[in-house]
C-alpha cells in the first residue's frame, strides 16, 4: 500500500490457543480423532447448564427491555448488586459507579491497555494469559515486560524479580496479577498479594488483577481477593466476568472494579478515558447483566458451583498423580481455576525428536509445520502429540514465557476419558525424549 497501515504493535497480538484449532482440524480432516484440550469453554466440553439458570435466561427473553440498551457503565441494579457483593468481602469499599462492564474480559482488556500511553509500561506474569501479554505488548509495540512465576515454588510470583525490574525499568507503571491464575492454576495467598500491593505502593504503581476464576479454588486454597489486601492508597483495576464461572462463556459479560480510583488525579484520568471509550460504543450486551443478579442469588447456584469445584478438585489430583513422575517434567498441583502447565526440564527439548504417525499425510503435515529453526522445541512437541495421539494442548512458550511446556485443560467431563488422556501424555512425554 502507498502509506504504511499497520499499528505499532500489531505483530505482537497472538493468541494460539485458538491458532491450533487450524492445525487441529486440518489433521481432523485427514483422520486424527482429536481431543480439545486447549481453550478453556466449560460448554464446549459438555458441561451442562442447569434448568434453573436457563429459565432465569428464557424468563428475561421475554422482557422487552432485554432487547435494549444499557447504560454505559452497566445495569445498575446489576452494578449495585456486585458492589454489595465486594463489600461484603471487607477491604476496600466501592459503589455502582465503580464499575464498567465491557463485553467479556476481552474487551475489558484490549481497552485498559489500549489506552495507556504508549511508553507506559505494565509488568506481566511468565508465564501469562495470552490476550493480557499480547494486548500489552500490542499497545507499546514491543515484547512485554514480565516477572517470573516459579515452576519450583508453586507457580508463585517472583517478588525479587518483580522489584528488580521495576527499579530498572521506570517506564514500569503498572502490575498485572492473575489469581487463581491462568494458565498455571496457581492461586496466591493473601500474603503474597499483600507483598504486591506493598511493592506498588512503594513505587507509585498501580494494579489490575484479573480474578475471572476467584471463586473456583480448591485442594484447600483460597484467592485472597485484591479488595481484601489493598488497603486505600494503591490505585487498581480488578476484572471479573461470567464466561468461567456460571459458566457463560458465549455471554461475553465481564467487568472492572475500579478500587481507589479518586486517589490519583492521573489514574482517575486514564479510568475516565476506558469509560468514555466504552461510550464510544454506547454499552455492553443488555440481557447477562440483567440475569446476572437472579443466577448469582439462586439458592441452587452455590450447590451448582461447589459440584463443578469439585470435580475440578478430583481431576487436577488425577492429573497431577499422572504426571508427576514423568522424567524430565516438571508439575505442580493445580489450586485454582481449570488449567494444569507443565514445564520441560532445560535442554531436553530439541529440533529432532519425533513421534510415530502412521499416517503418511499427516505425517508430511507436522513435519512441513515445525521445519525451521522459529519454531519452538515445545511447539514441536505439541504438533507431534497432537498428531500421534490426537490430544491437542498448548505450548507454554506460547504464554510469554521461555520456559518449554504445555498448558491443559482439566474440563473433559468423562473420567475414564480423563485419566486415558494424561496417561497417553505421559506415555508419549517418555517416548519422544527417548526419540
Amino acid at each position: 500500500m502507498r502509506t504504511n497501515i499497520l499499528h505499532i504493535g500489531a505483530g505482537e497480538l497472538t493468541y494460539e490457543i485458538r491458532n491450533i484449532v487450524n492445525v487441529g482440524n486440518k489433521l481432523q480432516s485427514l483422520g486424527v480423532q482429536v481431543n480439545w484440550e486447549n481453550i478453556g469453554d466449560p460448554v464446549a466440553k459438555g458441561e451442562e447448564i442447569p434448568g434453573w439458570m436457563k429459565d432465569i435466561v428464557a424468563d428475561a427473553v421475554q422482557q422487552s427491555a432485554t432487547y435494549g440498551y444499557s447504560p454505559t457503565k452497566g445495569v445498575l441494579s446489576t452494578r449495585e448488586f456486585i458492589a454489595r457483593e465486594t463489600n461484603a468481602m471487607g477491604g476496600a469499599q466501592i459503589t455502582a459507579e465503580d464499575i464498567i462492564f465491557f463485553n467479556g474480559l476481552g474487551d475489558a482488556i484490549s481497552k485498559v491497555f489500549g489506552f495507556l500511553k504508549r511508553t507506559a509500561r505494565v509488568i506481566v506474569p511468565t508465564p501469562s494469559y495470552t490476550t493480557h501479554s499480547s494486548a500489552e505488548a500490542a499497545h507499546a509495540g514491543d515484547q512485554p515486560v514480565t516477572y517470573i512465576l516459579d515452576p519450583n515454588h508453586f507457580w508463585y510470583p517472583d517478588l525479587e524479580d518483580i522489584e528488580n525490574h521495576i527499579k530498572y525499568n521506570p517506564a514500569v507503571a503498572g502490575i498485572l496479577v492473575i489469581n487463581p491464575d491462568n494458565p498455571t492454576g496457581a492461586v496466591y495467598p493473601a500474603e503474597v498479594m499483600r507483598s504486591i500491593v506493598e511493592i506498588c505502593e512503594k513505587n507509585d504503581l498501580f494494579i489490575i488483577c484479573d480474578e475471572v476464576y476467584q471463586n473456583i479454588t480448591y485442594n484447600g486454597t483460597v484467592a485472597a481477593p485484591l479488595c481484601t489486601v489493598i488497603g486505600d492508597k494503591v490505585p487498581a483495576l480488578c476484572m471479573r466476568g461470567t464466561s468461567k464461572e456460571m459458566p457463560w462463556p458465549g455471554g461475553r459479560c465481564g467487568w472492572i472494579e475500579v478500587y481507589n480510583g479518586h486517589r490519583d488525579p492521573m489514574f482517575e484520568t486514564y479510568v475516565n478515558s476506558i469509560l468514555n471509550a466504552k461510550m464510544l460504543e454506547v454499552c455492553s450486551t443488555t440481557l447477562p447483566q440483567v440475569v446476572l443478579p437472579q443466577i448469582k442469588s439462586h439458592p441452587e447456584y452455590q450447590v451448582y458451583l461447589d459440584e463443578r469445584i469439585r470435580r475440578y478438585e478430583r481431576f487436577s489430583n488425577l492429573a497431577y498423580d499422572i504426571l508427576k513422575d514423568t522424567k524430565g517434567l516438571l508439575v505442580n498441583r493445580t489450586n485454582g481455576a481449570f488449567y494444569m502447565s507443565a514445564a520441560f526440564e532445560d535442554g531436553l527439548l530439541t529440533h529432532q525428536q519425533t513421534l510415530p504417525i502412521a499416517n503418511d499425510e499427516v505425517r508430511k503435515t507436522v513435519e512441513a509445520l515445525v521445519d525451521g529453526p522459529d519454531v519452538s522445541p515445545d511447539k514441536r512437541f505439541v504438533y507431534y502429540l497432537l498428531a500421534s495421539t490426537g490430544v491437542c494442548v498448548v505450548p507454554l512458550s506460547s504464554f510469554a514465557t521461555e520456559l518449554q511446556g504445555f498448558r491443559i485443560t482439566l474440563l473433559e467431563q468423562d473420567e475414564k476419558e480423563f485419566v486415558k488422556i494424561f496417561t497417553t501424555i505421559s506415555k508419549t512425554i517418555d517416548q519422544y525424549l527417548a526419540s
